[in-house]
């Protein structure tokens, strides 16, 4: 896969500057972490617990033996074994995946007209189509919500999983409710006639969730963590901050923020299941004070996207970051 175009904007030292400031910062605050399972994890291995606040502080030595744990390196599986892929954290091959998870689409009805409207089951699987042929996308990620089945009463996200699993025949990233794994594995399962020890061997699937900025791990994602690595599914840990919002203003500030939240959920995923697969996402950008929205194709967050992928490098852990 054609690798993407080389942006350095920050140097060794500055790398540095803001791991060390994320240590600090998982020390003292620490990160909210809104799961009561986790948090007695995470006290049984070294951490200050705070009950009533649900605050958590890290101890340096836990957070480093965690990245230290989580693979360099692992295997993304596709239902067509042609589309198997390694994920990579040195940062010398790029695999490109498509953009998700949206709501709406616009349909094109001539030059300069396009009608958009609410995305919808058959949207996902179109799509989903489109990037099983496409020879340029590694994997997908599921692109879109079934708006039109989101009030039935229904599982919208059974629906969405099968529907992308049918029409892609390469790895998929789905958007998951952490209640619902236990089905996911099954479908899995299926693909491998039942075989349950190759669907934990070769997952077709990865889930992941996001924290809540600033500084919070939810309900979700902690739970999301803890399913992902019973069932043997990779797991993305993806930060939405947003600058000048839910983080600071200073690029620098918002990769603390990320990096703290990131991390977090890196530590709390490898003392589920030490070595298990563990991917560092963002889709952290700045805000749009003006229009009230996190645009995902600013300047800014190809500066930050480049930050988090340098970061992501210095750990050794492989990385997604969102674009445009």
């Amino acid at each position: 896969m054609t690798n993407g175009i080389k942006f350095e904007l920050f140097d060794k030292e500055d790398i540095e500057a803001i791991h060390q400031t994320t240590l600090k910062v998982l020390a003292d605050p620490g990160i909210r972490i809104s799961h009561d399972y986790a948090r007695k994890v995470l006290k049984e291995n070294g951490c200050d617990v705070n009950e009533e606040t649900r605050v958590v502080r890290f101890p340096e030595e836990l957070v480093m033996k965690a990245i230290k744990t989580a693979p360099s390196s692992y295997t993304i599986y596709g239902r067509d074994e042609k589309y198997n892929a390694t994920l990579t954290s040195d940062g010398k091959e790029v695999r490109w995946t498509n953009f998700g998870i949206g709501t709406k689409v616009a349909d094109y009805r001539g030059p300069n007209d396009y009608h958009v409207r609410d995305s919808t089951l058959q949207d996902l699987a179109n799509i989903s189509k489109v990037v099983d042929w496409a020879p340029n996308i590694s994997y997908l990620c599921s692109p879109v919500s079934a708006i039109d089945i989101a009030t039935q009463p229904v599982s919208r996200t059974m629906h969405e999983v099968l529907a992308v699993m049918e029409n892609c025949s390469k790895h998929i990233m789905v958007d998951p409710e952490p209640e619902k794994m236990p089905y996911y594995f099954e479908l899995v399962k299926a693909v491998y006639g039942g075989d349950e020890e190759e669907a934990v061997k070769k997952p077709l699937l990865t889930v992941g969730s996001c924290p809540t900025s600033p500084l919070e791990l939810d309900y979700a994602i902690c739970e999301m963590a803890l399913q992902a690595t019973k069932y043997g599914i990779p797991m993305m840990v993806l930060s939405m901050a947003m600058s000048a919002a839910s983080s600071p203003v200073h690029i620098a500030g918002t990769l603390v923020t990320h990096n703290a939240e990131v991390l977090a959920g890196v530590v709390l995923t490898q003392l589920f299941k030490p070595g298990h697969p563990t991917q560092y996402g963002s889709s952290t950008t700045a805000f749009d004070i003006k229009g009230g929205t996190a645009p995902v194709g600013s300047p800014e967050l190809a500066m930050i996207s480049a930050g988090v992928a340098k970061l992501a490098q210095y750990y050794g852990l492989p990385c997604i970051v969102a674009g445009s």
